[in-house]
């Protein structure tokens, strides 16, 4: 029986995808007493990744599965692997992160400490210190989201694991959001959010941990990826807005959050001025973008 199926998707991505992939036999092999099976997506590239995927596949002794999805889109990538998992624990990573050697057997530890079902993020770290200090999480400390807010941010797609009857509670991850999808970013977000409204609690456990090599040295690159995520965040807001109260109230949150830009400024992003403010910004973006492209004023029914 396979106690967890590691989920990771990439396109384009052959000149480091090794690196990855190493990392992620080495915590296999300082697993032998658990079931992992290993599930690769790729998502339509055409650089050389389906060869190094291959021969990387062919050179395992524990199961690999290799799914090709050419639709554009993370979610639709990982709904491709989702299709597929066979595991009681699902976790996820991106293919620009290493697994540290003890992540299988700190994931079954978390999720056999969990009183019920749950989804459950790590630890992740810089894995260049010439890269931007983003896409991390630093906590060192186990947390519990708060069920009435949102939980952008609380954990990351990155390093992100739930079980299995999570995901058939849940369903699959909505294909407008997420990276090469209109709404570029959220895809996660949108995903804990519906888990947290069925009141799956959120949890983040710092011995599941990963390092982040993601390559973004330059402000303006930096500029770019918190741009997104605000605009997916907004687009968030704007399907749920007439159905879940806790986006009203993140609404306000954010709103109120202008007089920081005055009083307690953020200086960690050095290319943004009034951080709350640009944020805030391309939130009502995403809003609205999310509206014009349903083509309604008012929302309709409720979907995954």
């Amino acid at each position: 029986m396979i106690e967890i199926s590691l989920l990771i998707c990439t396109r384009n991505r052959s000149t480091s995808l090794g690196t990855t992939l190493a990392s992620v036999a080495h915590a296999v092999a300082q697993a032998p007493d658990t079931a992992v099976e290993v599930i690769l997506v790729d998502n339509g590239s055409s650089d050389d990744t389906p060869d190094v995927l291959a021969s990387w596949c062919a050179a395992q002794a524990f199961p690999v599965r290799l799914v090709r999805e050419d639709r554009p889109g993370l979610a639709a990538a990982r709904n491709a692997g989702l299709a597929v998992v066979r595991g009681r624990i699902i976790a996820m990573t991106d293919d620009d992160c290493v697994l540290h050697a003890d992540y299988f057997p700190a994931l079954v530890r978390a999720f056999d400490e969990a009183p019920g079902p749950a989804v459950i993020g790590g630890r992740i770290l810089l894995g260049d210190p010439r890269d931007l200090m983003v896409t991390v999480k630093l906590e060192d400390h186990p947390m519990v989201a708060d069920p009435r807010g949102f939980p952008g941010g609380f954990v990351m797609g990155a390093n992100l694991a739930f079980g299995a009857d999570v995901l058939a509670l849940v369903g699959p991850f909505d294909e407008r959001f997420g990276a090469g999808a209109p709404f570029v970013a959220a895809e996660d977000t949108d995903f804990l959010f519906r888990a947290t409204g069925l009141g799956i609690p959120l949890r983040y456990d710092p011995r599941m941990t990963v390092d982040h090599h993601h390559g973004r040295r330059d402000t303006r690159e930096e500029r770019q990826l918190l741009t997104g995520y605000s605009f997916g965040d907004g687009a968030l807001y704007a399907k749920h807005l007439f159905r879940d109260g806790r986006v009203l109230r993140a609404i306000m949150r954010d709103v109120g959050d202008l007089r920081r830009d005055l009083r307690d400024p953020v200086r960690t992003h050095a290319g943004i001025r009034r951080f709350y403010g640009f944020r805030l910004f391309h939130k009502a973006r995403g809003l609205c973008a999310y509206w014009r492209r349903s083509g309604v004023t008012r929302p309709g029914p409720a979907t995954t």
